[in-house]
Formats: structure tokens, sequence, C-alpha cells
């Protein structure tokens, strides 16, 4: 997979909504890495996993106490890398879709 746009859910009239934090079920095929302050990126995660450098929105979201910011990342903390890509973005859409059921855009 190259590119999903998980903005396209989030544009009604033309107007940009807020993304939620959308919680990504833990599976057992889940992998982890040890984040290093100043060394790690979470593009460079996306890409050594995933061999694409676009979901480190991804990662975070499977890591939501650091805020959905990266720099929030302690050195030294293991995250969760969601896994496999394809699995963990359908996922992603499901629970996002419950989100907009209960919630609206």
């Amino acid at each position: 997979m190259s590119y999903y746009n998980r903005y396209n859910d989030f544009v009604v009239n033309g107007v940009n909504k807020t993304v939620p934090l959308i919680k990504i079920p833990v599976k057992t095929s889940d992998r982890f890495v040890v984040y290093k302050v100043g060394k790690s990126r979470l593009d460079k995660i996306s890409q050594q996993m995933y061999e694409a450098p676009y979901f480190g929105w991804l990662i975070l979201q499977a890591n939501p106490s650091y805020g959905g910011q990266e720099w929030n990342i302690p050195d030294g903390t293991v995250i969760r890398v969601p896994f496999p890509l394809n699995v963990s973005l359908l996922d992603y859409k499901g629970e996002l879709d419950k989100h907009l059921l209960y919630y609206g855009r």
C-alpha cells in the first residue's frame, strides 16, 4: 500500500474538521520498537515496518498516551506498531466508521 488519505473523511462542505483519536485494536501480530529521541522518527519506523514512510500517524494512533505528537514520546519508550499494515488500516477504518456513526462528522 503506498498511501491512505485519512483526511478524506474529515472534509465537510470544503471545511476541514478535527481528526479524532481512533483506538486501533491490539493484535498479536503487532510489532514493538524502542523509540530513541533524536534518532528515531515515525516516518522512518513506518518505512522500516511498512515499506512506506506515510504511516507515522497510524503508529501514533496506536500509542494514544502521547497525545498524537511524536515529540511527546520519551526516550527509550517501547511503542506499538500496528501490523500488518493492510489489516491495521482496515481496523482503523472500521473504528472510524463507528465513530462517525455515533458522533457524525
